[in-house]
């Protein structure tokens, strides 16, 4: 069943109903003000990002230097350990001269008699 369309009612000048010119002009508002608040946020981002690069790179600084110090800290654990090495050689060598020494002494002393 069709509708004439001249007995469709024409509620344009109802009190309080806006025209067309008037919505479109609450819309257009609406728009600018969702494109403002868009704008503010994207800014917001922008500097969010911003501080997240620069937090970053402070980051990539302090692990730089880090890592250069636990390598000069390997550098010089590695030359503590070969002086340990050498001290051990050195005092193994020792030893067996003064074990050596000592069985030279001990062959040219008496012993000492104990009488029981």
């Amino acid at each position: 069943m069709a509708v004439d369309p001249l007995e469709i009612e024409d509620t344009g000048d109802w009190l309080g109903c806006s025209t067309e010119l008037e919505t479109c002009t609450h819309y257009l508002r609406m728009l600018e003000n969702e494109v403002q608040e868009l704008n503010l946020h994207l800014r917001k981002a922008r500097e969010d990002i911003f501080g997240l690069v620069q937090m970053y790179d402070e980051a990539i600084t302090q692990r730089d230097a880090a890592m250069s110090n636990l390598r000069e800290r390997a550098a010089q654990l590695a030359s503590a350990r070969k002086a340990v090495y050498d001290l051990e050689i050195s005092a193994r060598g020792h030893k067996r001269e003064v074990d050596r020494l000592k069985g030279m002494l001990e062959g040219l002393t008496p012993r000492p008699k104990t009488i029981i």
